[in-house]
């Protein structure tokens, strides 16, 4: 499935043109796609707000279904490193705690987590340029578990553009762009095909899957949708936009 002396990614930094773009459904897709391939496979929740309160402390939805989705029983801790109650953006939301969202941290739980597995799927928050703290955004975090990122296109008015901003920021942090996986969040949105292929023009690196509008997550189905062998195993290092 991959490049005749290609070395597979240790993992993928799922990122989205924005919240509510599908990031979680392609995440599991891509999990269970690594997983059919025969790889053992972990899901990584860093940063996610909104969460609910239970009998085991905070515990993210999302967060919940990577670790069910993870080839190996995890510790949830190390899933979700840091869990906030209301869904507002996770700096705000951990200024309110009196916390600080740290990357060292973060790269501690992921470290672990990538030492029993051969792959490590971890699902940002938001889009790309969400802070993380006063000083450091998603990007110093991406940089740190030096990962290559896939990015989640929620097909919709306005995502072109979106998209095309996201990933020429993503290029200009210094990040690999591996990929990008067309979402079809807006069932009435009629010009899927050609925003499909103006983007396939634009962006610097391949189409990974075109997943159609579903009213329920179906995770194999996202799965059949990903072709991992597009994925770019070189270094993205010129804007061809």
């Amino acid at each position: 499935m991959y490049k005749k002396g290609a070395k597979p990614d240790r993992g993928y930094f799922i990122t989205g043109t924005d919240t509510g773009s599908g990031k979680t459904w392609i995440a599991l897709g891509l999990m269970a796609a690594l997983q059919a391939q025969g790889r053992v496979v972990a899901g990584m929740k860093p940063v996610a707000s909104g969460c609910e309160l239970t009998g085991r402390g905070l515990r993210n939805k999302d967060a919940c279904l990577l670790l069910a989705q993870a080839s190996q029983r995890q510790d949830y801790a190390l899933v979700n490193p840091y869990a906030f109650l209301p869904p507002i953006a996770p700096h705000i939301a951990a200024e309110k705690d009196g916390v600080t969202i740290e990357v060292t941290h973060i790269n501690k739980a992921f470290q672990r987590l990538q030492s029993g597995v051969d792959c490590t799927v971890v699902e940002g928050v938001g889009g790309w340029r969400v802070p993380l703290n006063e000083k450091q955004t998603l990007a110093d975090l991406v940089r740190t578990l030096d990962l290559p990122v896939i990015l989640v296109v929620g097909l919709q008015l306005g995502c072109i553009n979106h998209t095309l901003l996201s990933a020429e920021v993503i290029l200009g942090d210094g990040i690999r762009l591996c990929g990008w996986v067309a979402n079809q969040i807006d069932p009435g949105y009629e010009n899927t095909e050609a925003t499909v292929k103006t983007l396939s023009q634009k962006l610097p690196a391949p189409l990974l899957g075109q997943v159609p509008h579903l009213d329920k997550m179906d995770v194999s189905f996202i799965a059949s949708c990903l072709r991992l062998q597009a994925i770019v195993s070189h270094q993205q290092d010129t804007w061809m936009g």
